[in-house]
């Protein structure tokens, strides 16, 4: 069964697009798997970060980007949040982003 995409913001979608070209190829074909095998897509395309967030790991050879999703009922996947990497870590900053927009999709 196929899973949908939804952005939380029209600012996410903005961000990730605005990504170079390498990482947003990358993102795009992340996607399509993230649509076809939805929880059960692994390493090293996507991670759990704990309480029902996950990350997308796309790369190309500008860089790493990460965009933050959950999955909510009805087959739906949230993008809550997207950046480009800088540091070998994920900023704690960007995940308490994530998790408190993750907060805001389930609690309506």
């Amino acid at each position: 069964m196929s899973y949908s995409i939804t952005y939380f913001h029209s600012r996410v979608k903005a961000e990730i697009e605005s990504w170079p070209d390498g990482i947003l190829a990358d993102y795009a074909r992340t996607v399509e798997l993230l649509m076809e095998f939805g929880p059960n897509l692994r390493m090293p395309h996507s991670r759990a970060m704990g309480g029902g967030l996950f990350e997308l790991r796309p790369r190309g050879r500008e860089g790493i980007g990460r965009a933050f999703y959950c999955f909510v009922i009805g087959q739906r996947v949230i993008i809550l949040h997207a950046f480009v990497k800088k540091t070998p870590d994920t900023p704690e900053s960007e995940l308490r982003i994530a998790r408190k927009r993750m907060k805001e999709v389930r609690n309506g």
